[in-house]
Parts: structure tokens; sequence; C-alpha cells
């Protein structure tokens, strides 16, 4: 199982200077993996409480009032990133052109040598909608047509899409990604119609940890009833696990939530945790504790 970390992005954690040298660092410990989220705002009477124990007080974690942009913190990691994949967990995709999309994105999958994740999700955040004069209730429709367009792109040339909401001109696209079909593409997500998408066309998921067992093996089985439906072979598809460590984590929790991963049969778990400490040095200090304590090597 491969073992990551997300990248500092947000909070006082949010210091471009410190990704390169944050990436050598985890990499010399073993880590395999680096991963970034996707915020664009933080009202300040937020539409929505943050899922994971957001209240009217605390509407949601204060890191979220400073966020590097995404693919340029992915941009910066894989200038140094030797042999580690990095991905989006996750970029939320109905915000974006596809077009521009697929040109940023296959501009890091070139950058990475091909080891470039493309993880997309649809936030909980209805303000966030509203400042990016997107609908909130087409936010399903939009996304799988913004696959669509992205599989288009990477996989013709010329390139050409009609659509609902996207309208690509018969175009050469010759700025081609590593492998044929283009970067794997990862969903997180939780309802029916989301697990059924994973199955349908995704190559894999993006599950939270602390969501009991029983919930995972439910979801995970409807992806991969999806996936036989669609004619594919539910043994390729993936899980990258997210934990989000609170103030007060022990090494031992972290631990845990590592061993509980294996044993669910996930492909790879990675820590985010700039809400647990309060500057990259420090995550690297706890991140060497979790190395030695589990073995990662």
């Amino acid at each position: 199982m491969r073992y990551g970390l997300a990248l500092p992005q947000l909070g006082r954690h949010a210091k471009p200077a410190a990704i390169t040298s944050f990436v050598r660092c985890a990499e010399d410990l073993g880590y395999r993996s680096f991963w970034v989220g996707d915020r664009v705002l933080t009202p300040v009477d937020p539409s929505d409480l943050y899922p994971d124990g957001g209240t009217p007080e605390h509407p949601y974690p204060d890191e979220f009032t400073t966020v590097l942009d995404p693919i340029v913190t992915l941009a910066a990691a894989a200038t140094v990133a030797s042999h580690s994949r990095l991905g989006m967990s996750a970029l939320i995709a109905p915000w974006y052109n596809p077009v521009l999309l697929a040109r940023s994105l296959t501009s890091l999958d070139n950058l990475t040598g091909g080891r470039l994740d493309c993880g997309f999700g649809t936030s909980w955040l209805r303000d966030e909608y509203t400042a990016m004069n997107v609908s909130w209730n087409d936010r399903g429709a939009r996304l799988d047509e913004i696959l669509d367009v992205l599989t288009t792109i990477w996989t013709e040339n010329p390139a050409e899409h009609h659509g609902t909401h996207f309208t690509l001109p018969r175009s050469h696209v010759n700025l081609r990604p590593i492998s044929p079909s283009g970067p794997p593409v990862l969903l997180g997500g939780w309802a029916p119609k989301a697990m059924e998408r994973i199955g349908r066309r995704a190559a894999g998921w993006l599950p939270l940890y602390g969501t009991p067992p029983e919930v995972l093996d439910q979801l995970w089985r409807t992806a991969c009833h999806a996936a036989q439906d669609a004619g594919r072979d539910p043994a390729s598809l993936r899980r990258e696990l997210r934990v989000n460590p609170k103030p007060g984590t022990t090494i031992d929790q972290l631990a845990t939530a590592a061993e509980s991963a294996e044993k669910t049969g996930m492909d790879g778990v990675f820590f985010d945790l700039q809400f647990a400490t309060t500057s990259p040095d420090e995550a690297l200090e706890v991140a060497a504790q979790l190395a030695t304590t589990i073995g990662i090597s």
C-alpha cells in the first residue's frame, strides 16, 4: 500500500517556498504520493457548514481562509518529486472550463512523467458555486460533461465536442498526455449516483477515513457493480483514502488509521497534517514519527 501526505497548501502551511523541501524530505522518509485540495472562498455567512464538524460558531476550519492554488502547488512539487505520484483530493471540476483544465492537467502530466492522478469532486459549499457563477443544481451533469471533454481531448486529435454546457470546435490538440488514454481520473462522492459514476468511467475512488467500514464496503460494492454493468473490470479500480487528523491526534491513532486502510483493501492512504500541526516543518516531524511507527520505507 502506498503512503502519502498532503502538500503545504492551507493556512499557516501555505508557504510556496516550503513545497519543494517538503517533498524532498517526505520522499526520503518513504512517502510515495502527494496531494492537494481545492477551495475558492470562505464566506462570512456560509450557506453550508463543513461536513466534518462545522458549527454555526465555527462553520469551517480556519485553515480554509488561506489556500494556495492546487495546480500551481502540484507544479512546484513536480519539479522535485523523483518517483512519487501527485494527485488531487479533490479538484472541484464543475468550477472549471474543461478546455483550459485539459491544458493544465496535460501539462502537469508531462511535467510529472505520467505520475499525475486527477482527483475530482463537487464540494459541499454552495457559496463557492455562486462565486464561480456555476449552478449548484447542475453540478453532477456538468461533471459528467467535463469528463467527456477531457476524454475527448486526451484520446482524439483533432478533438471536437458539442454538449449542453461546453462546445469545442474541431481543433488540433498536439499537447498529448503521457498515456494515450490520459492521466487516471479518481472521483470523490458518497451518493449512489456518484459511486455508479466511479464504476462506469473513473480509475478509482477518493474515500475519507472515519466512515464506518461497513458503509465504505457497501459504497464500494455499488461502484464495482456499476463497473461490471459497464463491461469494466472492478479489480482495476483504485481507492486512495484521505485521513484528516485533528489537533491532538497521536501517532498511535495515525498508525491505527494506516492499519485500517490496509485491512479494508485501500490501494493508498495519505495524511493531511495541516489541521493538526502548525507548520510544514512540524508536519514533517509528525510524518517522520509515523513512518518509523508503521515501517514505511
